[in-house]
């Protein structure tokens, strides 16, 4: 009988344990450089993995620059290309990061929290450090992370034609949002 209620006792807690770390395979990050000019410049990559660590307040993700879908494909094949995010030599990007105030962030509980998140954001090899507004929703369990920025190209030595002639914005604006069951 101790040894029954022993063992209950390690799968609860182990099962507590765990349920802080979630991931997924099929966040989204969708990328907004359309400008004035030209409209078309915009992809959706939904294969993105992305985890939370609810205990540790931490988040990250991680999207195959090839699974960006265009929908005019040369925009596609220049952004895979070398003077773009050369996905050949660089076939992924990634942010790490923290909640900013997650203990004020309740996973247990169903609610909309608005918070920041600050990490690094690694683009061609370059890093660069990122803080952006987030928000987090709990609801029967199931946790919904999503956050809005932009970032200079330049800063990560993407450059060329389209975006000196203003058919690419300069700042792009990013959206991730990930699902977390």
């Amino acid at each position: 009988m101790k040894k029954t209620i022993l063992a209950l006792a390690l799968v609860a807690i182990t099962g507590s344990l765990f349920a802080q770390k979630k991931t997924t395979t099929s966040a989204t990050v969708a990328f907004d450089a359309s400008t004035a000019i030209d409209a078309l410049p915009k992809a959706e990559n939904k294969t993105v993995v992305a985890a939370l660590d609810a205990k540790a307040g931490t988040v990250a993700f991680e999207a195959t620059v090839k699974n960006f879908a265009f929908t005019n494909p040369t925009i596609q094949e220049h952004f895979n290309g070398e003077k773009w995010l050369n996905s050949d030599k660089f076939p992924t990007f990634t942010f790490k990061g923290n909640i900013l105030d997650a203990s004020k962030v309740n996973f247990a509980k169903d609610g909309t929290y608005n918070t920041n998140v600050e990490g690094t954001l690694s683009v061609k090899g370059v890093e660069q450090k990122v803080k952006a507004p987030a928000t987090i929703v709990v609801k029967s369990g199931v946790v919904t992370a999503t956050s809005n920025f932009s970032f200079k190209l330049a800063d990560f030595g993407i450059t060329g034609a389209p975006i000196d002639g203003g058919k690419v914005a300069k700042e792009p604006k990013v959206t991730v949002s990930a699902e977390f069951k």
